[in-house]
Protein backbone atom coordinates (compact mmCIF):
# COMPACT_ATOMS: atom_id res chain seq x y z
CA UNK A 1 0.00 0.00 0.00
CA UNK A 2 1.47 3.35 -1.02
CA UNK A 3 1.43 6.49 1.07
CA UNK A 4 -1.30 7.88 -1.17
CA UNK A 5 -3.49 4.92 -0.29
CA UNK A 6 -3.26 5.24 3.46
CA UNK A 7 -2.72 8.96 4.00
CA UNK A 8 -6.50 9.50 3.85
CA UNK A 9 -6.76 7.47 7.07
CA UNK A 10 -4.29 9.75 8.84
CA UNK A 11 -6.18 11.94 11.36
CA UNK A 12 -5.84 15.74 11.32
CA UNK A 13 -2.88 17.07 13.26
CA UNK A 14 -5.04 18.77 15.88
CA UNK A 15 -6.75 15.46 16.62
CA UNK A 16 -3.33 13.95 17.20
CA UNK A 17 -2.38 16.86 19.44
CA UNK A 18 -5.52 16.56 21.58
CA UNK A 19 -5.03 12.80 21.94
CA UNK A 20 -1.41 13.38 22.96
CA UNK A 21 -2.53 15.90 25.58
CA UNK A 22 -5.07 13.50 27.11
CA UNK A 23 -2.44 10.74 27.13
CA UNK A 24 -0.06 12.92 29.14
CA UNK A 25 -2.74 14.15 31.52
CA UNK A 26 -3.77 10.55 32.18
CA UNK A 27 -0.19 9.51 32.91
CA UNK A 28 0.35 12.41 35.30
CA UNK A 29 -2.83 11.55 37.20
CA UNK A 30 -1.73 7.91 37.25
CA UNK A 31 1.71 8.91 38.55
CA UNK A 32 0.13 10.46 41.65
CA UNK A 33 -1.76 7.26 42.43
CA UNK A 34 1.25 5.06 41.64
CA UNK A 35 3.62 7.07 43.85
CA UNK A 36 1.17 6.89 46.75
CA UNK A 37 0.76 3.10 46.47
CA UNK A 38 4.15 1.81 45.36
CA UNK A 39 7.64 1.72 46.82
CA UNK A 40 9.12 2.08 43.32
CA UNK A 41 8.07 5.58 42.26
CA UNK A 42 6.92 6.62 38.81
CA UNK A 43 8.14 10.17 39.39
CA UNK A 44 11.78 10.83 38.54
CA UNK A 45 14.00 11.73 41.48
CA UNK A 46 15.03 14.87 39.57
CA UNK A 47 11.48 16.19 39.89
CA UNK A 48 11.77 16.10 43.65
CA UNK A 49 15.03 18.01 43.31
CA UNK A 50 13.32 20.66 41.16
CA UNK A 51 10.39 20.94 43.57
CA UNK A 52 12.66 21.25 46.60
CA UNK A 53 14.74 23.89 44.82
CA UNK A 54 11.57 25.90 44.09
CA UNK A 55 10.64 25.63 47.77
CA UNK A 56 14.06 26.85 48.84
CA UNK A 57 13.86 29.71 46.35
CA UNK A 58 10.55 31.09 47.54
CA UNK A 59 10.87 30.35 51.25
CA UNK A 60 14.05 32.10 52.39
CA UNK A 61 15.21 31.66 55.96
CA UNK A 62 18.25 32.45 58.07
CA UNK A 63 20.21 29.57 56.56
CA UNK A 64 18.60 29.81 53.13
CA UNK A 65 19.49 33.15 51.58
CA UNK A 66 21.09 33.98 48.24
CA UNK A 67 24.53 35.57 48.60
CA UNK A 68 25.01 37.19 45.23
CA UNK A 69 26.72 40.61 44.89
CA UNK A 70 23.41 42.40 44.28
CA UNK A 71 21.38 40.66 46.99
CA UNK A 72 24.15 41.22 49.54
CA UNK A 73 24.58 44.89 48.67
CA UNK A 74 20.86 45.70 48.67
CA UNK A 75 20.04 43.29 51.53
CA UNK A 76 17.49 41.52 49.37
CA UNK A 77 15.94 38.43 50.90
CA UNK A 78 15.85 35.78 48.20
CA UNK A 79 15.96 32.05 48.76
CA UNK A 80 18.83 29.93 47.46
CA UNK A 81 17.76 26.93 45.31
CA UNK A 82 21.33 25.61 45.46
CA UNK A 83 20.83 24.74 49.12
CA UNK A 84 19.14 21.68 47.64
CA UNK A 85 21.90 19.16 47.06
CA UNK A 86 22.28 17.92 43.45
CA UNK A 87 20.35 20.91 42.03
CA UNK A 88 22.65 21.80 39.13
CA UNK A 89 20.43 23.79 36.82
CA UNK A 90 19.61 27.41 36.09
CA UNK A 91 17.60 29.05 38.90
CA UNK A 92 15.05 29.98 36.23
CA UNK A 93 13.85 26.37 36.31
CA UNK A 94 13.11 26.63 40.03
CA UNK A 95 11.38 29.93 39.33
CA UNK A 96 9.11 28.30 36.74
CA UNK A 97 8.14 25.59 39.22
CA UNK A 98 6.98 27.95 41.97
CA UNK A 99 3.31 26.99 41.20
CA UNK A 100 4.24 23.57 42.60
CA UNK A 101 3.94 25.32 45.97
CA UNK A 102 0.96 27.54 45.15
CA UNK A 103 -1.26 25.39 42.94
CA UNK A 104 -0.35 21.70 42.88
CA UNK A 105 2.71 19.53 43.37
CA UNK A 106 2.34 18.16 39.84
CA UNK A 107 2.26 21.56 38.14
CA UNK A 108 5.79 21.06 36.82
CA UNK A 109 4.81 17.81 35.14
CA UNK A 110 1.96 19.55 33.34
CA UNK A 111 4.38 22.28 32.29
CA UNK A 112 6.85 19.74 30.91
CA UNK A 113 4.04 17.87 29.15
CA UNK A 114 2.82 21.15 27.63
CA UNK A 115 6.31 21.75 26.27
CA UNK A 116 6.12 18.26 24.74
CA UNK A 117 3.01 19.37 22.86
CA UNK A 118 4.65 22.62 21.79
CA UNK A 119 7.56 20.57 20.46
CA UNK A 120 5.12 18.49 18.43
CA UNK A 121 3.61 21.66 16.95
CA UNK A 122 7.07 23.03 16.12
CA UNK A 123 8.08 19.77 14.42
CA UNK A 124 4.86 19.82 12.41
CA UNK A 125 5.39 23.44 11.35
CA UNK A 126 9.05 22.83 10.49
CA UNK A 127 8.08 19.87 8.34
CA UNK A 128 5.49 21.87 6.41
CA UNK A 129 7.42 25.11 6.01
CA UNK A 130 11.02 23.94 5.64
CA UNK A 131 11.48 20.19 5.23
CA UNK A 132 8.61 19.09 2.97
CA UNK A 133 7.99 22.39 1.20
CA UNK A 134 8.81 22.92 -2.47
CA UNK A 135 9.63 26.19 -4.22
CA UNK A 136 6.54 27.71 -5.83
CA UNK A 137 6.23 27.77 -9.59
CA UNK A 138 4.55 30.43 -11.70
CA UNK A 139 1.47 29.45 -13.72
CA UNK A 140 0.65 32.89 -15.11
CA UNK A 141 1.44 31.99 -18.73
CA UNK A 142 -0.35 28.62 -18.72
CA UNK A 143 -3.79 28.05 -20.26
CA UNK A 144 -6.78 27.88 -17.90
CA UNK A 145 -7.18 24.10 -18.03
CA UNK A 146 -3.49 23.61 -17.25
CA UNK A 147 -3.81 26.03 -14.33
CA UNK A 148 -6.71 23.98 -12.96
CA UNK A 149 -4.75 20.76 -13.33
CA UNK A 150 -1.74 22.40 -11.70
CA UNK A 151 -3.96 23.68 -8.88
CA UNK A 152 -5.39 20.20 -8.31
CA UNK A 153 -1.87 18.75 -8.20
CA UNK A 154 -0.80 21.44 -5.73
CA UNK A 155 -3.78 20.70 -3.48
CA UNK A 156 -2.90 17.00 -3.60
CA UNK A 157 0.72 17.75 -2.68
CA UNK A 158 -0.44 19.96 0.20
CA UNK A 159 -2.74 17.22 1.54
CA UNK A 160 0.04 14.66 1.21
CA UNK A 161 2.49 16.97 2.98
CA UNK A 162 0.06 17.57 5.87
CA UNK A 163 -0.59 13.85 6.28
CA UNK A 164 3.12 13.05 6.12
CA UNK A 165 3.93 15.85 8.60
CA UNK A 166 1.21 14.60 10.97
CA UNK A 167 2.61 11.07 10.82
CA UNK A 168 6.16 12.24 11.52
CA UNK A 169 5.03 14.55 14.34
CA UNK A 170 3.22 11.54 15.82
CA UNK A 171 6.55 9.70 16.06
CA UNK A 172 7.50 12.36 18.59
CA UNK A 173 4.20 13.03 20.33
CA UNK A 174 3.31 9.33 20.73
CA UNK A 175 6.83 8.15 21.43
CA UNK A 176 6.79 6.34 24.83
CA UNK A 177 10.36 7.47 25.43
CA UNK A 178 9.30 11.11 25.03
CA UNK A 179 6.06 11.20 27.00
CA UNK A 180 7.38 9.02 29.82
CA UNK A 181 10.31 11.40 30.39
CA UNK A 182 8.11 14.50 30.65
CA UNK A 183 5.31 12.91 32.72
CA UNK A 184 7.87 11.48 35.16
CA UNK A 185 9.05 15.04 35.79
CA UNK A 186 12.19 15.52 33.70
CA UNK A 187 12.68 19.05 32.38
CA UNK A 188 14.28 18.02 29.08
CA UNK A 189 11.16 19.05 27.14
CA UNK A 190 11.77 22.73 28.02
CA UNK A 191 15.26 22.54 26.58
CA UNK A 192 13.89 20.80 23.48
CA UNK A 193 11.41 23.66 23.01
CA UNK A 194 14.21 26.22 23.16
CA UNK A 195 16.34 24.24 20.70
CA UNK A 196 13.47 23.75 18.24
CA UNK A 197 12.63 27.47 18.38
CA UNK A 198 16.27 28.23 17.59
CA UNK A 199 16.13 25.83 14.64
CA UNK A 200 12.81 27.27 13.45
CA UNK A 201 14.23 30.79 13.27
CA UNK A 202 17.45 29.54 11.67
CA UNK A 203 15.64 27.63 8.91
CA UNK A 204 13.56 30.74 8.21
CA UNK A 205 16.80 32.78 8.16
CA UNK A 206 15.70 35.00 11.01
CA UNK A 207 19.21 34.98 12.36
CA UNK A 208 18.81 37.64 15.04
CA UNK A 209 15.97 35.71 16.66
CA UNK A 210 17.94 32.47 16.24
CA UNK A 211 20.95 34.06 17.97
CA UNK A 212 18.84 35.18 20.94
CA UNK A 213 17.22 31.75 21.26
CA UNK A 214 20.63 30.06 21.04
CA UNK A 215 21.84 32.23 23.91
CA UNK A 216 18.79 31.28 25.99
CA UNK A 217 19.22 27.59 25.14
CA UNK A 218 22.89 27.66 26.12
CA UNK A 219 22.02 29.36 29.40
CA UNK A 220 19.49 26.61 30.12
CA UNK A 221 22.02 23.85 29.39
CA UNK A 222 25.48 24.42 28.00
CA UNK A 223 25.62 21.86 25.16
CA UNK A 224 23.50 23.79 22.56
CA UNK A 225 26.48 26.13 22.13
CA UNK A 226 27.76 23.62 19.56
CA UNK A 227 24.92 24.63 17.22
CA UNK A 228 26.43 28.08 16.90
CA UNK A 229 29.20 26.66 14.70
CA UNK A 230 26.80 25.24 12.10
CA UNK A 231 24.75 28.45 12.17
CA UNK A 232 27.89 30.49 11.50
CA UNK A 233 28.78 28.15 8.61
CA UNK A 234 25.27 28.58 7.13
CA UNK A 235 25.35 32.37 7.47
CA UNK A 236 28.82 32.53 5.94
CA UNK A 237 27.72 30.36 3.00
CA UNK A 238 24.82 32.74 2.34
CA UNK A 239 27.03 35.82 2.59
CA UNK A 240 30.25 34.64 0.96
CA UNK A 241 29.68 31.40 -0.97
CA UNK A 242 32.93 29.45 -1.26
CA UNK A 243 34.02 25.99 -2.30
CA UNK A 244 36.66 23.91 -0.59
CA UNK A 245 37.91 23.92 2.98
CA UNK A 246 41.08 25.97 2.94
CA UNK A 247 41.94 29.48 4.02
CA UNK A 248 39.20 30.95 1.84
CA UNK A 249 36.54 29.03 3.76
CA UNK A 250 38.03 29.99 7.13
CA UNK A 251 38.11 33.64 6.03
CA UNK A 252 34.47 33.49 4.94
CA UNK A 253 33.43 32.58 8.49
CA UNK A 254 34.34 36.07 9.68
CA UNK A 255 31.97 38.68 8.30
CA UNK A 256 29.52 41.26 9.58
CA UNK A 257 26.57 38.85 9.70
CA UNK A 258 28.43 36.05 11.49
CA UNK A 259 29.88 38.53 13.99
CA UNK A 260 26.42 39.95 14.58
CA UNK A 261 25.05 36.46 15.19
CA UNK A 262 27.87 35.56 17.59
CA UNK A 263 27.64 38.84 19.51
CA UNK A 264 23.85 38.66 19.90
CA UNK A 265 24.02 35.06 21.09
CA UNK A 266 26.88 35.76 23.52
CA UNK A 267 25.25 38.91 24.89
CA UNK A 268 22.01 37.00 25.55
CA UNK A 269 23.89 34.20 27.30
CA UNK A 270 26.01 36.52 29.44
CA UNK A 271 23.13 38.82 30.36
CA UNK A 272 21.12 35.89 31.69
CA UNK A 273 24.20 34.53 33.46
CA UNK A 274 25.06 37.94 34.93
CA UNK A 275 21.51 38.35 36.24
CA UNK A 276 21.64 34.97 37.97
CA UNK A 277 25.16 35.57 39.28
CA UNK A 278 24.24 38.97 40.77
CA UNK A 279 21.45 37.31 42.75
CA UNK A 280 22.81 33.86 43.60
CA UNK A 281 26.57 34.37 43.24
CA UNK A 282 29.19 31.65 42.95
CA UNK A 283 26.84 28.72 43.78
CA UNK A 284 24.97 29.43 40.53
CA UNK A 285 28.18 29.66 38.52
CA UNK A 286 29.60 26.45 39.93
CA UNK A 287 26.51 24.26 40.03
CA UNK A 288 25.11 25.30 36.65
CA UNK A 289 28.36 25.33 34.66
CA UNK A 290 31.71 24.73 36.36
CA UNK A 291 30.61 21.51 38.06
CA UNK A 292 30.15 19.82 34.70
CA UNK A 293 33.71 20.63 33.62
CA UNK A 294 35.34 18.63 36.43
CA UNK A 295 32.50 16.25 37.21
CA UNK A 296 33.64 12.90 38.60
CA UNK A 297 30.76 10.48 38.24
CA UNK A 298 31.91 6.95 39.11
CA UNK A 299 28.38 5.58 39.04
CA UNK A 300 27.79 3.30 36.09
CA UNK A 301 26.35 4.86 32.95
CA UNK A 302 26.57 4.18 29.22
CA UNK A 303 29.83 6.09 28.83
CA UNK A 304 32.98 3.93 29.11
CA UNK A 305 34.64 6.82 30.96
CA UNK A 306 32.73 5.77 34.08
CA UNK A 307 35.08 2.83 34.67
CA UNK A 308 38.22 4.96 34.34
CA UNK A 309 36.73 7.38 36.85
CA UNK A 310 35.78 4.50 39.14
CA UNK A 311 39.32 3.08 39.13
CA UNK A 312 40.91 6.46 39.87
CA UNK A 313 38.24 7.77 42.23
CA UNK A 314 39.55 8.86 45.65
CA UNK A 315 39.60 5.83 47.93
CA UNK A 316 39.12 3.25 45.17
CA UNK A 317 42.83 2.47 44.78
CA UNK A 318 44.26 3.36 48.14
CA UNK A 319 46.33 0.17 48.24
CA UNK A 320 48.22 1.13 45.08
CA UNK A 321 51.29 3.34 44.81
CA UNK A 322 49.74 6.81 44.70
CA UNK A 323 52.94 8.46 43.47
CA UNK A 324 53.35 6.05 40.56
CA UNK A 325 49.72 6.38 39.52
CA UNK A 326 49.28 10.10 40.14
CA UNK A 327 50.05 11.08 36.54
CA UNK A 328 47.80 8.33 35.16
CA UNK A 329 45.00 9.39 37.51
CA UNK A 330 45.28 13.00 36.47
CA UNK A 331 45.23 12.02 32.80
CA UNK A 332 42.24 9.70 33.10
CA UNK A 333 40.28 12.10 35.25
CA UNK A 334 41.13 15.18 33.17
CA UNK A 335 38.18 16.68 31.28
CA UNK A 336 40.46 16.93 28.25
CA UNK A 337 40.36 13.13 27.96
CA UNK A 338 36.76 13.35 26.79
CA UNK A 339 36.48 16.99 25.70
CA UNK A 340 39.05 16.76 22.92
CA UNK A 341 37.34 14.00 20.86
CA UNK A 342 33.89 15.17 21.88
CA UNK A 343 34.26 18.82 20.89
CA UNK A 344 36.44 18.09 17.87
CA UNK A 345 33.69 15.91 16.38
CA UNK A 346 30.78 18.08 17.50
CA UNK A 347 32.24 21.33 16.23
CA UNK A 348 33.92 19.84 13.16
CA UNK A 349 30.74 18.21 11.89
CA UNK A 350 28.93 21.51 12.42
CA UNK A 351 31.34 23.30 10.09
CA UNK A 352 31.29 20.44 7.60
CA UNK A 353 27.54 19.83 7.43
CA UNK A 354 26.06 23.25 8.21
CA UNK A 355 27.00 25.11 5.04
CA UNK A 356 23.49 24.75 3.61
CA UNK A 357 20.68 26.18 5.71
CA UNK A 358 18.31 23.37 4.71
CA UNK A 359 20.81 20.85 6.12
CA UNK A 360 20.81 22.36 9.62
CA UNK A 361 18.46 19.70 11.13
CA UNK A 362 20.84 17.01 9.89
CA UNK A 363 23.92 18.93 11.05
CA UNK A 364 22.43 19.44 14.53
CA UNK A 365 21.48 15.78 14.71
CA UNK A 366 25.02 14.64 13.90
CA UNK A 367 26.58 17.22 16.24
CA UNK A 368 24.34 16.20 19.13
CA UNK A 369 24.77 12.48 18.49
CA UNK A 370 28.57 12.85 18.57
CA UNK A 371 28.38 15.04 21.67
CA UNK A 372 26.25 12.51 23.57
CA UNK A 373 28.23 9.51 22.35
CA UNK A 374 31.55 10.85 23.64
CA UNK A 375 30.26 12.62 26.74
CA UNK A 376 31.84 11.66 30.08
CA UNK A 377 28.38 10.86 31.44
CA UNK A 378 25.54 9.43 29.37
CA UNK A 379 22.10 8.32 30.54
CA UNK A 380 19.00 7.36 28.55
CA UNK A 381 17.42 10.80 28.68
CA UNK A 382 20.42 12.24 26.81
CA UNK A 383 19.26 10.29 23.76
CA UNK A 384 16.28 12.64 23.59
CA UNK A 385 18.66 15.45 22.65
CA UNK A 386 19.30 13.98 19.21
CA UNK A 387 16.23 11.79 18.58
CA UNK A 388 14.34 15.10 18.70
CA UNK A 389 15.58 15.76 15.15
CA UNK A 390 14.70 12.38 13.65
CA UNK A 391 11.20 13.39 12.39
CA UNK A 392 12.86 16.25 10.50
CA UNK A 393 15.39 13.91 8.89
CA UNK A 394 13.02 11.09 7.95
CA UNK A 395 11.90 12.53 4.58
CA UNK A 396 15.51 12.69 3.39
CA UNK A 397 17.12 9.64 4.97
CA UNK A 398 17.13 6.05 3.75
CA UNK A 399 16.74 4.37 7.11
CA UNK A 400 17.91 0.82 7.66
CA UNK A 401 16.14 -1.39 10.15
CA UNK A 402 19.57 -2.64 11.15
CA UNK A 403 20.27 0.81 12.57
CA UNK A 404 17.26 0.52 14.87
CA UNK A 405 18.22 -3.02 15.89
CA UNK A 406 21.83 -2.10 16.67
CA UNK A 407 20.88 1.17 18.42
CA UNK A 408 18.45 -0.58 20.76
CA UNK A 409 20.36 -3.87 20.93
CA UNK A 410 23.61 -2.51 22.38
CA UNK A 411 21.59 -0.64 25.01
CA UNK A 412 19.76 -3.85 25.94
CA UNK A 413 23.07 -5.71 26.28
CA UNK A 414 24.41 -2.95 28.53
CA UNK A 415 21.25 -2.78 30.65
CA UNK A 416 21.26 -6.53 31.22
CA UNK A 417 24.72 -6.29 32.75
CA UNK A 418 23.89 -3.09 34.65
CA UNK A 419 20.96 -4.92 36.26
CA UNK A 420 23.41 -7.39 37.84
CA UNK A 421 25.38 -4.52 39.34
CA UNK A 422 22.50 -2.31 40.42
CA UNK A 423 19.99 -4.84 41.73
CA UNK A 424 21.98 -8.03 42.40
CA UNK A 425 25.11 -6.35 43.75
CA UNK A 426 27.45 -8.43 41.60
CA UNK A 427 30.94 -7.15 40.85
CA UNK A 428 30.62 -6.81 37.07
CA UNK A 429 32.33 -3.45 36.58
CA UNK A 430 34.78 -4.76 33.99
CA UNK A 431 32.08 -6.61 32.04
CA UNK A 432 29.93 -3.48 32.12
CA UNK A 433 32.85 -1.43 30.81
CA UNK A 434 33.26 -3.84 27.88
CA UNK A 435 29.58 -3.39 27.10
CA UNK A 436 30.06 0.38 27.28
CA UNK A 437 32.71 0.02 24.58
CA UNK A 438 30.21 -2.02 22.59
CA UNK A 439 27.68 0.78 23.07
CA UNK A 440 30.13 3.36 21.68
CA UNK A 441 31.04 1.17 18.71
CA UNK A 442 27.42 0.25 17.96
CA UNK A 443 26.09 3.80 18.15
CA UNK A 444 29.03 5.12 16.12
CA UNK A 445 28.10 2.61 13.41
CA UNK A 446 24.47 3.75 13.57
CA UNK A 447 25.54 7.39 13.20
CA UNK A 448 27.67 6.53 10.18
CA UNK A 449 24.80 4.56 8.66
CA UNK A 450 22.39 7.49 9.09
CA UNK A 451 24.91 9.90 7.57
CA UNK A 452 25.26 7.61 4.55
CA UNK A 453 21.47 7.29 4.32
CA UNK A 454 21.08 11.07 4.38
CA UNK A 455 23.66 11.51 1.62
CA UNK A 456 21.83 8.96 -0.54
CA UNK A 457 18.45 10.48 0.24
CA UNK A 458 19.54 14.02 -0.64
CA UNK A 459 21.19 12.94 -3.88
CA UNK A 460 18.06 11.10 -5.01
Amino acid sequence: MSFRDWQKYCPPFWTLLIASAFLRIGLIIYSEWHDACSVVKYTDVDYRVFSDAARFLFHPSKDNVAHGPLTSKLSLIVGNPYNRETYRYTPLLALLLFPNELIHASFGKYLFAACDLVNGVLIYRLLLTSVLSRPPTSNDTKPLDEKRQSGDAENTRTADAKAWATFLAATHLLNPFVFSISTRGSSESILCTLVLLTLYYALHRRWDAAAVMLGISTHWKIYPVIYGVSCVAAIAAQTRPTSGWGFTFAKSLVCTRTLRFGILSAVTFFLLGAFCFLIWGHPFLYEAYLYHADRLDHRHNFSPYFYLTYLTYPGQSASLDDHALSLARRLLRSPLTSFVPQLSLSLGTGLLLGRRTQDLPFAWFVQTFAFVLFNRVCTSQYFLWYTLFLPLLAPHVRFSWWSVVVWAGVQAVWLAEAYKLEFLGEDVFFGLWLRSLLYVGGHAWVLGNIMTGYALGVMT
